[in-house]
């Protein structure tokens, strides 16, 4: 048994775990182009209807919701480019997390409440995809196909 093992599940398993490791900046890259793109379209959508977006944080009884419109739709046009090109990715991930957070809080808090007891319906409300994505960039980071990735290099070899 311990020669099957050494033979061939040991190994197999190496193969696969450097195989899955070297799809993880393309995996990085997919998500933060996927996502960065999906973010910077709906706070660009948000600029462009910013009078609809004060009236909706209004009626959610959101505070200071003209200064909260400008700084959502500004934080989600700006954030969705910059995580895209992987510049600054783990602070924009971060806050992107948090306005995600807010959003099923302030918008969907059923949803965001039935995490356990429903996940079908957490996991299908629209802050969802994008509160995972931006998860995702905050931990695992932007990856090595990205301007942090080429900045941290550049500055490491200057020392």
């Amino acid at each position: 048994m311990k020669l099957l093992v050494e033979s061939y599940i040991a190994p197999a398993y190496e193969l696969l775990i450097k195989a899955g490791s070297s799809l993880q900046s393309l995996f990085l890259l997919a998500v933060r182009l996927y996502w960065g793109w999906q973010f910077m379209q709906t706070g660009w959508g948000k600029l462009h209807n910013i009078p609809h977006v004060i009236q909706f944080f209004t009626s959610l009884g959101i505070p200071m919701p003209g200064f909260n419109a400008w700084f959502v739709s500004l934080t989600e046009l700006v954030g969705g480019i910059l995580l895209a090109l992987g510049l600054g990715s783990r602070f924009f991930g971060l806050l992107l997390a948090g306005d995600m957070l807010v959003a099923y809080i302030v918008s969907d808090r059923e949803a965001l409440m039935s995490v356990f007891s429903n996940p079908g319906k957490f996991y299908n409300a629209d802050p969802y995809t994008f509160l995972f994505a931006s998860v995702i960039v905050l931990i695992f980071g932007p990856g090595k196909i990205s301007v942090d990735h080429y900045l941290a290099r550049r500055f490491a070899s200057d020392r």
